[in-house]
């Protein structure tokens, strides 16, 4: 992969919700209640939290693209974005409400989460903002498709780098993962994609894409980058909510690239900024300032865990 100029901004196109959290000893089963304990509103949303992830992140300024109802809910996802220094690009939905997430979080500090997209499922494929000075674009899949195709075919056309988090997981036509840079995916997802033989190193060689990587919870993550493939295992955290780890490695990822960073180390930004973020509540509140990143890489010498994370994915250590 080629390096970006250093000045060149991140633009974050996708979705903003509200989150309504309650914590509970374990998710409910189908068919059963669960008595819950304490109950908190965050700011959320994939493509929100990513941007407050890639402006945290710092060397790279963030603007972001998005869809609020006018509404009570729309105010404190204004208020976090800009706090972290993320500038917007707002497309106002006075018909539909803003998005919401409802988000159950076990002791064990799993979640399961339900979304209602509200004013997200309004943002058109013709809402891109221009393009000028900007280096990556970052998409993920909680506003329609359509959309995310059509910004990630002007992004291509203006030389702009695709960074396409397929998440939430949904089968995607070729035609859009070929204008595609770099493709961040858990294993779910990437089973969703390519199908799921047990083999990451042959299901990451399917994707039609120069760079893909595969994120794999607490063992770290795997990147193919044209023949290369890089390892990176996770910073071992205790964790208390992770709901908000994989918008921010996103997010973190792409501002390293866009500081010009080599892929290795962005991934390495990337574990260290994820594993931060699960060690507190809240999807945004969770993300770490540059300064904690370099605090715990400083202290932290390699992330243990390299010969698991390569016999896992069918490597030698």
């Amino acid at each position: 992969m080629t390096e970006s100029p250093a000045a060149a901004a991140v633009l974050v196109a996708g979705s903003a919700n509200l989150d309504f959290v309650v914590r509970a000893a374990h998710i409910p089963a189908p068919g059963e209640t669960v008595l819950g304990r304490d109950f908190r509103t965050f700011p959320g949303g994939k493509g929100a939290n990513q941007a407050v992830a890639a402006a945290r992140a710092g060397g790279a300024p963030t603007r972001m693209l998005l869809a609020l109802g006018d509404d009570a809910h729309a105010r404190p996802l204004e208020d976090s974005l800009r706090a972290a220094g993320v500038s917007l690009d707002i497309r106002r939905q006075a018909a539909l409400p803003t998005g919401v997430a409802f988000i159950c979080l076990a002791d064990g500090a799993e979640n399961a989460i339900t979304v209602a997209p509200g004013a997200n499922a309004a943002l058109a494929p013709d809402d891109l903002p221009a393009l000028d000075g900007v280096g990556y674009l970052l998409l993920q899949l909680e506003t329609p498709l359509d959309s995310v195709a059509a910004y990630a075919a002007r992004a291509q056309a203006a030389g702009v780098r695709v960074v396409l988090n397929a998440a939430p997981a949904q089968a995607l036509p070729e035609a859009l993962l070929r204008l595609i840079d770099v493709l961040v995916v858990n294993e779910g997802e990437l089973a969703m994609l390519v199908g799921d033989d047990g083999d990451l190193i042959a299901a990451l060689a399917r994707l039609p894409v120069p760079c893909a990587v595969v994120t794999l919870g607490a063992a770290g993550c795997m990147a193919r980058e044209g023949e290369a493939l890089h390892l990176q295992p996770a910073f071992p955290v205790e964790a208390v909510d992770t709901t908000g780890a994989g918008d921010t490695f996103c997010g973190a990822l792409v501002a390293a690239l866009a500081r010009g960073d080599a892929l290795p180390v962005a991934l390495r930004d990337a574990a260290a900024a994820s594993a931060l973020a699960c060690s507190a509540l809240g999807a945004q509140s969770s993300v770490p300032a540059r300064a904690q990143v370099q605090a715990l890489l400083a202290g932290a010498g390699d992330a243990p865990g390299r010969a698991a994370l390569a016999a896992r994915c069918g490597l030698a250590a």
